[in-house]
């Protein structure tokens, strides 16, 4: 099974649909747009992604967009939304989120890069802005497992199965670690969740690693990662380690039956968390 989806130059950098991954609930795509560049979706020019069954997160990974949805909701507009030169600054993202059924339209005041996360919905909920102040921020782990979390749509915000998070993990540091799964729906202790993870570097020229693994070994695969790069985890473990001297960033997108993380580390490997 092949998990990497490289990354590609051009406006349409990767694009992982339900069906290309080969799996349920998860969609993505990243798009680079130069400025007064439009990206139109309406379920015609990309059902797979966006449309009468899909709900959408707008996140504006860098420069600044304008975002125009109209649809049974009506019509909303929020005009040069995003903040950040980069995905690495120390500071929160703008998105937007949209129901299912509406027709969007962004439009790139300045250079920008846009990531459009989607997942199955029944379309009930009204579009809104995710303004950077709400989203929570922290950083876990210590030492060398220490990494910086933004919760841009949590399980404490309104949506219907989307998950969505951006991590960043300083050089030389290890990321979703010790391994973890969330891949048996079984709550409260663990819930099913697909995921992909949307990789950045910084300098971008450089890599990381990442394995995804399970019990059985029926998934075990390792691979250098490298910028604009995605990851799929259909299920089990999924750590990340950042070489010396490089930055890593990445945009998780989750979505499951039931809209819970929970998730199962590695047995073999939670005794660092009690050293």
């Amino acid at each position: 099974m092949k998990l990497l989806v490289k990354g590609q130059p051009g406006r349409d950098i990767v694009r992982v649909t339900p069906q290309s991954a080969n799996w349920t609930y998860v969609g993505f795509a990243a798009h680079r747009l130069a400025p007064c560049e439009t990206l139109a979706l309406d379920g015609s020019l990309d059902g797979a992604l966006a449309g009468n069954a899909r709900e959408t997160c707008i996140v504006v990974l860098s420069g600044i967009v304008s975002v125009r949805v109209d649809g049974s909701f009506g019509s909303f507009a929020w005009r040069d939304i995003g903040a950040r030169r980069s995905v690495f600054d120390d500071a929160a993202p703008y998105a937007v989120y949209v129901p299912a059924g509406q027709a969007i339209v962004i439009t790139a005041g300045s250079a920008a890069e846009v990531a459009l996360c989607t997942a199955p919905a029944n379309g009930a909920l009204a579009p809104r802005l995710i303004e950077p102040g709400t989203m929570q921020r922290s950083s876990r782990g210590s030492g060398s497992n220490t990494r910086h979390v933004c919760d841009i749509l949590p399980h404490t915000a309104a949506a219907d199965h989307l998950l969505v998070v951006e991590v960043r993990t300083p050089a030389g540091h290890s990321s979703s670690y010790p391994p973890h799964k969330h891949d048996v729906d079984n709550l409260p202790e663990e819930s099913f969740l697909e995921e992909t993870y949307y990789h950045r570097i910084n300098p971008e020229q450089g890599f990381a690693f990442q394995r995804v693994y399970t019990d059985d070994r029926s998934i075990d695969e390792s691979m250098a990662v490298e910028n604009h790069d995605v990851v799929m985890v259909p299920r089990g473990y999924h750590p990340v380690v950042m070489p010396h001297a490089y930055e890593g960033y990445y945009l998780n997108v989750m979505a499951g039956p039931t809209r819970e993380w929970h998730f199962k580390n590695d047995p073999r490997h939670e005794w660092m968390l009690k050293a």
